[in-house]
């Protein structure tokens, strides 16, 4: 993911829920429990769906 939107010139935060007890509390608020997941405006991509990266990217 990270690669990916490094090519495309696209700013973004990393948070690694591993390290960050907030980060994995609003995964499980969103009831999510796998990563990569990816809010682009507001919209939540979860896993490596490019179709959808592009799109939202636009």
């Amino acid at each position: 993911m990270k690669e990916y939107l490094s090519q495309k010139g696209v700013t973004y935060a990393e948070r690694d829920v591993s390290k960050d007890e907030e980060a994995i509390t609003e995964l499980k608020k969103l009831g999510i429990m796998t990563t990569p997941v990816t809010v682009i405006d507001g919209e939540t991509v979860i896993g490596f769906d490019q179709s959808r990266l592009e799109q939202l990217l636009k």
